[in-house]
């Protein structure tokens, strides 16, 4: 179905922009096969196969590697008419090397085979932006991952229509920008290890998800905090991706339950958090950022978020935890 048609009888669930990459994975040392990565990437393509409705607004190459990334967007039945393809732009890859061993892995633009580095993400512009701007206004959830003046705008586009705002961020660039950004952003994610000394002076009014690795993490609203212990995984043999599972278990429950942003507190999201955390356990089992998608399918997914229960009350949430 065409955006436009579909923008016509629907709202589209989520909407996002962000780093989304050609991932070529190297396991043990030999070449495993290339898919789509990045944050913003693997929470909207697994959201889809969630069978959510997803429109990605990025830009791309008018290449090869963008055309792969497109066509798993298109497979898993992501609206594709906000993703720009350009001819003098190169799409953005990323070498993932792994050790299944260890259950370890790392990321480089730099290719193993060749020493040559790889194409680096561009953010989406002005242009972009524009196409997709009536989308945008109706979107019931906005990711990001990233940011830029364009991406900011989109947020701020999103935001003011009554979306819940996603905000991602794995570093702090464009100190301006990003103050505007933690204004807009209904829930803030973040690693504590990353950027919990930068962040300790600010104070937003948003829900806070801060990651503590293994250990678990939090929910902060306000005053209020609510720690989750970390779920422990069956077996670990990557654990590339578990961040991004639980981004994906906390935005689909806010679909589910049809949250807006005037009626989401730390303990209504938990359940979702909560969910979010059992799919990151699972998927570490699993070789790949959507290995158990993969393996598993998407009902198998379904069943562990279990998106149709109910959510828990703040008090009853803070007693559990």
């Amino acid at each position: 179905m065409s955006a436009e048609k579909y923008l016509n009888e629907n709202r589209i669930d989520v909407a996002g922009t962000g780093f989304t990459v050609l991932d070529r994975v190297y396991a043990d040392g030999d070449f495993a096969g290339e898919a789509l990565g990045g944050s913003c990437g693997n929470v909207l393509l697994s959201l889809a196969m969630l069978h959510r409705q997803v429109a990605p607004v990025l830009l791309l190459g008018d290449d090869d590697e963008g055309g792969r990334l497109v066509d798993e967007f298109m497979e898993a039945g992501a609206i594709t008419d906000f993703i720009r393809r350009r001819a003098d732009l190169r799409s953005p890859v990323l070498a993932q090397t792994l050790d299944t061993g260890l259950g370890q892995h790392d990321f480089s633009f730099v290719c193993p085979e060749t020493s040559e580095e790889f194409p680096r993400y561009e953010p989406i512009g002005v242009e972009e932006v524009s196409s997709a701007q009536s989308m945008l206004a109706q979107c019931a959830v906005f990711y990001a991952d990233r940011l830029s003046e364009s991406i900011l705008v989109a947020m701020r586009t999103a935001g003011a229509a009554g979306a819940v705002v996603f905000f991602e961020p794995s570093d702090i660039e464009h100190d301006d920008l990003f103050d505007e950004a933690l204004r807009i952003a209904t829930i803030l994610k973040f690693s504590e290890d990353r950027l919990g000394g930068l962040l300790a002076d600010r104070l937003y009014d948003c829900i806070m998800i801060v990651t503590h690795g293994a250990d678990g993490l939090e929910v902060r609203d306000g005053e209020q905090t609510i720690w989750c212990d970390a779920i422990d995984a069956p077996e670990v043999l990557d654990t590339c991706g578990s961040g991004d599972m639980v981004s994906v278990g906390v935005i689909d429950w806010v679909l589910a339950n049809g949250f807006g942003t005037a009626r989401l507190t730390a303990g209504a999201l938990l359940g979702g958090v909560v969910a979010g955390q059992r799919l990151a356990a699972e998927n570490c089992a699993y070789a790949g950022a959507r290995g158990l998608f993969r393996k598993r399918g998407a009902e198998y997914v379904r069943g562990i978020l279990g998106a149709g229960a109910r959510p828990l009350s703040g008090d009853h949430a803070a007693a559990t935890m």
